[in-house]
C-alpha cells in the first residue's frame, strides 16, 4: 500500500463528506419542502453547477475506466466512436431545456415520472412502467459504477476487491443519504473540476512516457496497423456500427432519466444557456483526453490483462506517487458522481413515484424523510452485493443500461413535450415496445452478431417511435393542452 498515493485520495473523500454534511444542513433549513430539496436541490442550480453535474453524471466508470480500457484494446476506432458523446449536454438542454423546466414547474414535478404522470393523464400504467424501467436498468448501471470504484481502490491500495468495494460503497452512501440531490450536484461540480485537471495531467504524462506522439503512433503501427484506423484492432468496427452508436451516446441521451431530471433543476434561462456551452466543451475535453490516454498507454504498458485497470496502472507507473494520487481522484470522482446521481434517481422513483402516489399518499414529511434515507441506503447495499462478482468489461454493462433507458423513455419524453396528439396509450405502447424489443435484440446480438451491423439501441428506438405515433392516433385521438 503506497501511502503517498492514498493521502490525496483521503483528502478528496474528506472534502466530499464535508459537502454532504453542508448539504444536510441546507436540507434541514429548506422552506421548499423535503421532497423538492432532497430530490431536486430546490431547483436552484446555476449554470456552472448544472453543466458540471451533467458532465459528471454522464462521465462514469465506463468513461474513465471502461472507455480507455476498450480504447487500449481496440485502438483509435473506439476513440472516434467515443467522441460522439461530445454533444450529450448540448442535446439534453437544447431539446428538453426551457420547455421541460417550465412544464415541470407548472406540474410541480419533482421527478421525471411526476412529469410523465401529469402529461399522460395520471396513467398508473405509465408511472409503474417508468418506475420499473428506471429501477431495472439503473441497477445495471449502478453495478458497473460500484465495480469500477472497487477496482480502482483495489489497484491503488492492494486491498482485496471485496474490501475495496466495501470502502467505496460506504463512502458514497454517507454523503448521498444525508445530503440528497444538492450534495450530489455540488460534489459533481467539484468532481468535474478534478476530472478536467486529472485527465490533462495524465495525458501529458503518457505522451512524455511514450516518447512523444509520433513515436507512440509508430509503435502502434508496428504492433498492429489496425490500431490506428477507424475500424478497430480486428477491423470489425463498421461505419454502420460507429454511426449508429451516435444514437446511443449522442442524440439518445435525452431519454436518460438521470440527464433529463437535470433539465428540471436549474435556476433560470441564463443558467441553462451557460450550462449548454460549458457542458459541451468540458465533455469533449474529458472524453478525448481519457480515450487518447487509453490507446497511448498501449506502447507504454503493453500486455495489461484487465483492460479496465489501464488508467490506475499507467498513472502509478509514470507519475510520482503523490501526483498519481491526485490524478486518480479523477476516475474516482467520475464514478462517485454517477453513482450518487443514479442512487438518488432510483430512490426518488420508489419513494415519490410509487410509495407516495399509490401506497401512502398522506404520508407525513417525517415518514417520507425516514423512508428516503432508508431506501437510498438499502439500494446501495443491494448494488454492493450485485457487484461482488464483476463482469470483465464495465463499459458494456453500462451501455446496456443506457440503451434500455433510451428505448423506454426517449419518445414519451420528447414527443410528450412537442407533440400535442401524444397520449397515454402511445406512451404505454412505446415503453413496452422499446423495452421488450431492446432486451430481445440484445440477446439476439450476443448470440448471432449485430443485426444489420447496427448498435442494439437503434431498432428498438425506431420501433418505439412507430408504436407511440400509431397507438396515440388510433386510440382516443385528442389534442393535449399544455
Amino acid at each position: 500500500m503506497n501511502i503517498q498515493v492514498i493521502i490525496p485520495m483521503v483528502i478528496f473523500l474528506a472534502i466530499i463528506f464535508f459537502i454532504g454534511f453542508w448539504s444536510s444542513k441546507k436540507l434541514e433549513a429548506s422552506t421548499g419542502g423535503f421532497l423538492q430539496e432532497y430530490f431536486l436541490g430546490g431547483r436552484e442550480l446555476g449554470g456552472f453547477v448544472l453543466a458540471m453535474t451533467m458532465v459528471a453524471t454522464y462521465g462514469s466508470a465506463s468513461s474513465f475506466l471502461g472507455g480507455p480500457g476498450t480504447a487500449y484494446t481496440m485502438g483509435f476506432g473506439w476513440v472516434l466512436l467515443a467522441m460522439t458523446q461530445v454533444v450529450t449536454s448540448y442535446f439534453v438542454l437544447l431539446i428538453l431545456g426551457k420547455k421541460f423546466a417550465i412544464l415541470a414547474r407548472k406540474y410541480n414535478a419533482i421527478t421525471l415520472i411526476d412529469f410523465l404522470k401529469v402529461r399522460y393523464s395520471d396513467s398508473k400504467a405509465v408511472v409503474l412502467l417508468a418506475a420499473a424501467s428506471i429501477i431495472i436498468f439503473l441497477f445495471s448501471a449502478m453495478t458497473a459504477q460500484w465495480v469500477g470504484g472497487g477496482r480502482l481502490i483495489e489497484s491503488l491500495t492492494g486491498l482485496k476487491y471485496t474490501t475495496a468495494l466495501f470502502i467505496f460503497a460506504v463512502s458514497v452512501l454517507v454523503y448521498v443519504v444525508i445530503g440528497g440531490f444538492r450534495a450530489v450536484a455540488v460534489t459533481d461540480a467539484v468532481q468535474g473540476g478534478v476530472m478536467v485537471i486529472g485527465t490533462l495531467i495524465l495525458l501529458i504524462a503518457v505522451i512524455i512516457a511514450g516518447g512523444g506522439v509520433p513515436n507512440i503512433m509508430q509503435d502502434l503501427l508496428n504492433e498492429n496497423p489496425n490500431l490506428v484506423t477507424p475500424y478497430g484492432n480486428e477491423g470489425n468496427l463498421s461505419a454502420a456500427y460507429v454511426s449508429s452508436f451516435w444514437i446511443l451516446v449522442g442524440v439518445g441521451v435525452v431519454g436518460l432519466p438521470q440527464m433529463a431530471v437535470r433539465a428540471m433543476s436549474y435556476k433560470n434561462t441564463r443558467s441553462m444557456h451557460r450550462a449548454l456551452v460549458i457542458g459541451t466543451l468540458v465533455t469533449g475535453f474529458i472524453m478525448l483526453n481519457m480515450h487518447l490516454i487509453g490507446i497511448f498507454a498501449r506502447p507504454v504498458m503493453p500486455g495489461i490483462e484487465v483492460a479496465d485497470t489501464v488508467i490506475p496502472l499507467v498513472a502509478l507507473k509514470i507519475l510520482p506517487a503523490w501526483l498519481a494520487g491526485i490524478v486518480l481522484a479523477a476516475p474516482l470522482a467520475a464514478i462517485m458522481s454517477t453513482v450518487d446521481s443514479l442512487l438518488i434517481l432510483v430512490s426518488s422513483s420508489i419513494v415519490k413515484d410509487v410509495y407516495i402516489n399509490y401506497i401512502n399518499p398522506n404520508a407525513t414529511e417525517k415518514k417520507v424523510k425516514t423512508l428516503s434515507f432508508g431506501v437510498t441506503a438499502i439500494l446501495g447495499s443491494i448494488v454492493f452485493l450485485l457487484a461482488l462478482n464483476p463482469p470483465e468489461l464495465l463499459i458494456f454493462l453500462n451501455l446496456f443500461a443506457f440503451g434500455g433507458l433510451e428505448a423506454a423513455f426517449i419518445w414519451p419524453i420528447v414527443l410528450g413535450l412537442y407533440w400535442s396528439y401524444g397520449n397515454k396509450y402511445g406512451a404505454i405502447a412505446s415503453m413496452i415496445t422499446g423495452i421488450v424489443s431492446y432486451i430481445a435484440l440484445h440477446f439476439y446480438n450476443l448470440a448471432y452478431g449485430n443485426l444489420f451491423d447496427l448498435h442494439t439501441v437503434v431498432i428498438p428506438v425506431v420501433l418505439s417511435l412507430i408504436a407511440y405515433v400509431t397507438f396515440s392516433l388510433l386510440i382516443n385521438k385528442t389534442k393535449y393542452i399544455y
